[in-house]
């Protein structure tokens, strides 16, 4: 099948890699030539494993091309994928002006039928304003051309995207009632993704668009909700991982996102909160739970520093600190929204210095701190701590998870572990002569 993918990004780089890889003959369109220059030229835009590989892979074959020319790429694919960005605006909404040009350009050079693919975190709605948009583009130029709109969210997650389109847990497909020309092109398209059973979720097109915020809602609730009780367990004297075990077992609630630390970020679940709430804004409705999510997360997101503050008080001048981690999460460079921002801000802000590391993260840590004086880069975890006054993690790399707390605490000026993530078992690392400050656990010391 002839797909294009509208938008090289994070979505519409894996979904087209992807369908290409099952044979599919992929042209990905982005109005970046910088972008499409370095992925003809075998580069990627963004850290995500196994996607070099793939991307490589089809190119190769034939079956994944990259442009920037638009009139081609409407004409390419019968399936018209959109997979651009829907950055916030400044009230908390998505902006949709993207979506809106990518609607306009298939609208302008279609000349026979297209199935035109809502694959954009959109909201409720867009699906008829972009059908909309095509028809005026089609009224203008005096044709009259059949095509379909379709709400096909991603459930993509940053690290494992590339398993996620492999083997979905479900594929979402929102068709009109009485598309069945589009459900049954759509029913193509995934079905090498099927084979097992059925995982294909067709339902009306609102419905489709409102589940994709609705899901990640729900899972950024979850880790509010755990960072509050890891705070109050602190309050209490208890462990929140002995906590998190004890209600995890029961079924109903499970041990995803159960896990307390400092805050979430990223490009998805902080945009699409805030989305949601001026949606049901716009509708005349208060979403008070995503509010108190919302502000839970900003909170939770200082809880490194307070306790780093508490412990050596509030100015940090003449301090020097070692940071692990500065993507929101492992396997990805991306820092929109992480925590660790938030760190490096209030501790230099302090008058502190910074030694950070991060397996792929720097390189943006570098275009966004840019000339920075008091914030370096290491060249491994160890080299960091040389001579600081304390150690804090706030990302989850797995090499992170064992270290040698004793080549830790003979490098450290100050035996102090901040542990934001809550990676180390404490008796292991007080054990080693650290005192260590972790979410929702006793503070321990040797003794």
């Amino acid at each position: 099948m002839k797909i294009t993918m509208i938008g090289a990004g994070y979505v519409g780089l894996v979904t087209g890699a992807c369908l290409a890889d099952q044979g599919n003959d992929v042209l990905c369109l982005d109005v970046d030539s910088y972008k499409i220059e370095l992925l003809r030229n075998g580069g990627l835009p963004m850290h995500e494993p196994g996607l070099e590989a793939l991307v490589k892979r089809n190119a190769q074959a034939g079956r994944l091309r990259f442009t920037t020319d638009i009139e081609p790429s409407v004409h390419h694919g019968t399936v018209q994928f959109i997979a651009v960005g829907t950055p916030p605006d400044d009230d908390g909404s998505a902006n949709l002006r993207y979506v809106a040009e990518a609607a306009r350009s298939i609208g302008r050079y279609m000349r026979d039928y297209k199935v035109v693919v809502d694959k954009s975190t959109v909201p409720v709605g867009t699906a008829d304003r972009v059908r909309e948009t095509i028809g005026e583009e089609l009224r203008t130029r005096g044709i009259d051309v059949p095509y379909s709109v379709v709400s096909n969210p991603e459930f993509l997650k940053e690290g494992a995207a590339v398993e996620d389109f492999m083997k979905p847990d479900r594929v979402v497909i929102g068709v009109n009632d009485d598309d069945e020309r589009a459900t049954q092109i759509m029913r193509a398209v995934y079905a090498p993704f099927q084979r097992k059973h059925e995982r294909m979720l067709v339902m009306d097109v609102r419905s489709a668009e409102l589940t994709k915020y609705a899901a990640n809602a729900m899972l950024a609730t979850r880790i509010s909700f755990m960072n509050e009780l890891a705070n109050l367990a602190e309050k209490l004297g208890a462990d929140i991982e002995q906590v998190r075990l004890g209600i995890g077992s029961d079924p109903r609630i499970g041990y995803d996102f159960l896990y307390a630390g400092c805050g979430y970020g990223g490009s998805c679940f902080p945009k699409d909160v805030r989305a949601l709430q001026r949606t049901a804004t716009h509708a005349g409705l208060s979403l008070r739970i995503l509010h108190a999510v919302e502000q839970a997360n900003e909170a939770q997101k200082q809880r490194l520093v307070q306790k780093i503050t508490a412990r050596l008080g509030e100015r940090l001048e003449q301090r020097r600190f070692a940071l692990w981690g500065l993507a929101f999460k492992p396997n990805t460079d991306d820092m929109r929204q992480a925590p660790s921002r938030i760190v490096i801000q209030e501790i230099l802000g302090r008058g502190a210095t910074l030694c950070a590391y991060d397996p792929v993260a720097m390189d943006q840590a570098r275009r966004i701190f840019r000339d920075e004086p008091r914030l370096s880069y290491a060249a491994n975890p160890l080299a960091a701590l040389e001579g600081a006054d304390g150690l804090i993690t706030v990302t989850e790399w797995k090499e992170f998870r064992s270290p040698d707390f004793a080549a830790i605490r003979q490098r450290l000026a100050q035996p102090l572990v901040f542990d934001g993530r809550n990676l180390y078992d404490p008796k292991l690392v007080a054990a080693a002569g650290l005192e260590y400050f972790s979410i929702g656990r006793a503070e321990l010391s040797y003794s």
